[in-house]
């Protein structure tokens, strides 16, 4: 990157923050309205990256950055959730299905000028895996889940590595593609340690730059890249977790590309000025329920939360039409294995009142985790205040916690168990296994490495899913997801409100810009005028 793009990101946007200090720092005070230069992206972020280590961090917030640093195996075809090669120019699956034979790609180097090679691939899946591993303590690892299913990994040769399951494992390709399966230098982590989140080396077509915490991240082209240097020559992710500060800086030039925008603001960027580009994927909104204690250890109070909900108000008014309301655990974007047949749950509060009382609760007291922003949270505070409006309506008593995206995920992943009884949570899949094996089988409890938050415990939940991820023929493990969703609706360990048409907003200088349904994005081919 030059040196004169490095002082403009650093001194003008980032130092400034404001669509004034843009417009000082580029001599163009006085004019209608700041440009940022052309060849430098500036991107608007919905939250501050965790960490730059595609092992250790679960939010599409993070990976939007690692995507563009980092290769894996394969990737996602583009505009599909098909798998592609990537570093590994092609793979053999043995009839059995447990053993898979990557050849890798020739002559690729990690950013820090270490060559990637099998032992590489080697390094990250055991440091994820292995707790004897070396540099195992650099994690944790808490999408390591995605790839249990891995007994061995050998290296067969410099260019050949195979990977050993303990059983045939349906989503292990598409887990590939995801970032968990990114691949980092090991020569980083050796010198970096616990710190290479700050430090972070791929392969990808950028490289890190600088991170100056709640400021922004940089990144700069990767002219050597494997597959075509970008278009870019700097991409520069400013974090703005209020969604009208970020609006606002969207529409003053200050932003060239605003991820997540809110639906209430979509109408201000009608004109040739701004590009708004949709693209539907499986995500789903939900409240995860303490199934273990507290009023939602009642069946009865889950479903009586379910009815309470008016899931159309929220999102024909609060949404402004950008999703459709959720019928269960699974998206209706996996369309091979969605239930067609699950009707959401009714508004009806009155049969909600009904259920309370035959469960004997009278003013049950909930206490509600809402998080001001994060990864596919649309708007959080204003649909956890007209939750909380609608279950009061119908006798619960219900305080809400509000809390910064990281600070939330700290409180709601290790589970709810003597702190709250219900927390807002999103999540963006890539296989119709993930979002429920890690989130409600009875082995995801948070104490198990898990993700279910609410304690939910189901052990017909728990064979489906095993039996599902384990078998080679799509059909059959249609069947079982289709059966495993109608049990989790009959359930309710979650209320369930919104599937999200995910959108974004570019300037009119930004040129090749496409959504994916996997909700990551893809800055290599984008050209900024």
């Amino acid at each position: 990157m030059k040196q004169g793009i490095l002082n403009w990101t650093r001194r003008g946007v980032l130092g400034a923050g404001t669509a004034l200090g843009l417009a000082m720092s580029l001599g163009l005070a006085g004019q209608a309205g700041a440009q940022t230069p052309p060849g430098v992206l500036i991107v608007g972020q919905i939250a501050e990256p965790k960490a730059l280590d595609p092992a250790a961090v679960t939010a599409v917030n993070d990976f939007r950055i690692l995507m563009n640093v980092y290769d894996g195996l394969v990737r996602y075809k583009s505009g599909t959730l098909e798998v592609e090669p990537a570093l590994a120019e092609s793979w053999e699956i043995s009839e059995d299905g447990t053993t898979y034979t990557f050849k890798l790609r020739e002559g690729v180097s990690f950013h820090d000028g270490s060559a990637f090679d099998a032992e590489a691939v080697k390094f990250n899946f055991d440091r994820m895996l292995k707790e004897d591993h070396p540099y195992h303590d650099t994690g944790p690892f808490p999408l390591a889940f995605f790839f249990s299913s891995v007994e061995e990994v050998t290296v067969v040769d410099p260019l050949t590595v195979e990977f050993q399951l303990n059983a045939p494992y349906a989503p292990f390709l598409s887990n590939l593609a995801y970032p968990t399966g990114l691949i980092v230098s090991p020569s980083a982590v050796e010198e970096y340690g616990a710190d290479y989140g700050r430090h972070p080396s791929g392969t990808g077509p950028f490289t890190f730059a600088e991170w100056d915490s709640n400021t922004h991240v940089i990144l700069n082209a990767n002219a050597d890249y494997w597959d075509g240097a970008p278009e870019l020559e700097t991409v520069v992710f400013r974090p703005i977790t209020d969604a009208n500060t970020r609006t606002a800086e969207m529409l003053a030039g200050g932003i060239d590309l605003m991820v997540e925008v809110p639906p209430v603001a979509l109408s201000e960027f009608e004109g040739d000025d701004f590009s708004v580009v949709e693209q539907a994927g499986p995500h789903v909104w939900f409240l995860i329920l303490n199934a273990k204690e507290g009023p939602f250890a009642e069946k009865a109070v889950r479903q009586a939360a379910n009815y309470a909900v008016n899931k159309t108000a929220l999102v024909e008014n609060v949404l402004e039409g950008t999703a459709d309301v959720a019928a269960g655990p699974t998206p209706p974007a996996f369309a091979w294995a969605y239930n067609e047949s699950l009707e959401p749950y009714p508004y009806d509060p009155e049969k909600a009142k009904e259920l309370l009382a035959e469960a004997g609760m009278e003013a049950p007291e909930v206490t509600f985790y809402v998080t001001e922003g994060g990864s596919g949270m649309l708007d959080p505070v204003a649909m956890g205040t007209a939750i909380q409006a609608d279950l009061e309506a119908v006798g619960f008593d219900v305080t809400i916690e509000t809390y910064e995206w990281n600070t939330f995920l700290g409180e709601v992943n290790p589970g709810l168990e003597g702190k709250a009884d219900m927390a807002e949570m999103a999540w963006m899949t890539n296989d119709p296994d993930t979002l429920p094996y890690l989130a409600l089988r009875t082995d995801a409890w948070p104490d198990k490495g898990g993700f279910n938050s609410g304690y939910y415990s189901n052990p017909e939940v728990d064979e489906l899913l095993e039996k599902a991820r384990v078998s080679t023929s799509q059909e059959e493990r249609a069947s079982l997801y289709q059966e495993m969703q109608a049990i989790v609706q009959e359930d309710a360990p979650w209320v369930f409100v919104a599937n999200w048409k995910q959108n974004a907003v570019t300037s009119s200088a930004v040129e090749d810009f496409a959504l994916e349904p996997s909700f990551f994005l893809l800055l290599k081919d984008v050209v900024k005028n």
